[in-house]
């Protein structure tokens, strides 16, 4: 089976393991991930893309270190405000939502995919009412739009390196989220 892994930095890759498969270093962001990933798989023959991250959580219940499987994202921010109102575009065809089936035994939740990583009340309170997500990334949902797109099975897997509050990086622990990540993607590996 040929896997690509795909992850925004190098930072959040440490396994040797994972470190002999083909890799795909998209740089942060949608943008970059839509482009890069795309031209990969152009390029070169994939069974299955494995996006592997750290992301901020939205619930307490989920801890920071916890490795998740996101199995809905979309992209939060496609649409338009109207006043104190946000609202996606009807009048277009812009298929903004994507599901997939889940393929490990890790918790499954629901993704946003950002510009920009949420750090203020308003926003945040105003996110968690409009689309109940349960953590945010930068790349997932250009992921599953580009494997949809192209017909390629994929899986999102994430690590919580921080919850999603006014921004304190001394909350945060992405060496632990790191590790965690990456030992949950070495076990996903050794069962393909």
């Amino acid at each position: 089976m040929n896997v690509l892994i795909v992850a925004a930095t190098k930072l959040e890759i440490t396994s040797d393991k994972i470190n002999d498969l083909p890799i795909l270093l998209t740089g942060v962001g949608m943008v970059n991930t839509a482009i890069n990933l795309t031209k990969e798989l152009n390029n070169n023959d994939c069974d299955l893309v494995i996006n592997m991250g750290v992301a901020g959580c939205f619930l307490d219940e989920i801890k920071i270190g916890d490795v998740v499987e996101v199995v809905e994202d979309c992209f939060s921010e496609i649409g338009f405000e109207d006043g104190e109102s946000f609202s996606e575009f009807s009048d277009f065809e812009i298929k903004t939502e994507y599901k997939i089936e889940e393929k490990t035994r890790l918790r499954k939740v629901k993704g946003i995919t950002v510009n920009t990583v949420h750090g203020n009340e308003n926003s945040i309170n105003n996110i968690v009412e409009r689309l109940h997500p349960d953590i945010e990334s930068m790349e997932g949902a250009a992921v599953f739009k580009v494997c949809e797109e192209m017909k390629i099975p994929c899986m999102q897997i994430r690590s919580i390196s921080n919850k999603v509050e006014k921004r304190n990086k001394e909350n945060w622990n992405l060496d632990l989220a790191i590790s965690n990540l990456n030992i949950e993607v070495e076990k996903i590996i050794s069962t393909l």
